[in-house]
């Protein structure tokens, strides 16, 4: 006696997401407006990525050149939690740009280029100096 299966009702409801308040503060990835940006390089002077940054918009992000690989990613990120840590903080984004040129830590394995703030149309011209392909 062959028996067809009916499908469970339940795989057939609409899923609901309901968003959790809390997670860590974060600066917006988004600016249309200009931006300040540094450039950061490796220990042997190779530039890895920029660090940019907007008051108006509470923007500021960090974008890794991919030409580096996986090793500039990795060194990279500490200058996203350093991001992460100033908005923890309640720090203006260019403020915490400010941070990073007064701090210089000689034990990381990369640095703020000396002289390198700079200011650019918006954070998508950073986003293709870092990557124009």
């Amino acid at each position: 006696m062959s028996r067809e299966q009916q499908p469970n009702p339940r795989l057939n409801e609409d899923l609901l997401f309901n968003e959790a308040p809390g997670g860590p503060p974060r600066y917006s990835n988004l600016s249309h407006e200009p931006v300040q940006y540094l450039t950061v390089a490796d220990r042997h002077g190779q530039v890895i990525g920029y660090v940019w940054a907007n008051d108006e918009d509470d923007a500021a992000g960090w974008v890794v050149r991919k030409a580096g690989g996986h090793e500039t990613f990795n060194e990279g990120s500490v200058w996203a939690i350093k991001l992460h840590d100033a908005k923890a903080r309640s720090i203006a984004p260019t403020a915490a740009l400010a941070e990073m040129i007064q701090e210089p830590d000689p034990t990381q394995s990369s640095h703020v280029v000396p002289g390198s703030l700079t200011e650019a149309r918006n954070a998508d011209v950073v986003r293709t100096l870092a990557n124009p392909n």
